[in-house]
């Protein structure tokens, strides 16, 4: 994986929700994190396979807006988003490549944790690329299986995590 770029001070990303307006720049997002964060671990071929999710963009955006979806901003910019399916499953995290490793996809994790623990979850799923099976693992998610996903005729390799959400203690009065 590409380092992240360093020239670029950190700010706090500023998070909002889905805009119809956000759908272009949002499956740009998606092909630039596939392109240039996962040639690590998978091929042209598969990174292809895999970024032609976003070529119909009206379908792309119709999966984004199906979920929640929120949009990680910097500076009025769109950088990165999560969507949150039925409120366990993390369905899509990216990040754009210049803020990987600078907390944006944090900042988005600990969201959709928190709307997802605040609705009734008592965990939460993702099925992590092998490029973000360390972020998942640093945040607390266990593997539980390991998938091959048909993209036309190439296939792609990711792990089924998940991250139980323990009960508030509450101190005894």
């Amino acid at each position: 994986m590409k380092a992240a770029n360093t020239n670029r001070p950190p700010s706090p990303a500023a998070l909002r929700p889905l805009l119809p307006s956000d759908i272009a720049r949002l499956a740009a997002i998606f092909r630039a994190a596939i392109a240039e964060l996962t040639e690590d671990d998978y091929s042209v071929e598969q990174q292809d396979a895999w970024a032609s999710a976003a070529d119909d963009e009206a379908a792309f955006g119709e999966r984004l807006a199906k979920n929640l979806t929120l949009v990680a901003t910097l500076d009025g910019e769109a950088v990165g988003f999560i969507t949150l399916k039925d409120d366990r499953v993390i369905d899509l995290l990216y990040v754009h490549p210049r803020v990987a490793g600078t907390g944006v996809g944090s900042v988005l994790c600990n969201a959709a944790e928190t709307l997802a623990k605040a609705r009734g979850a008592k965990a939460l799923t993702v099925d992590a690329s092998d490029t973000a099976l360390f972020f998942f693992q640093h945040r607390g998610y266990e593997p539980q299986r390991r998938n091959t996903v048909p993209r036309g005729d190439v296939w792609l390799a990711n792990t089924t995590m998940q991250k139980s959400f323990e009960p508030e203690k509450v101190p005894p009065s």
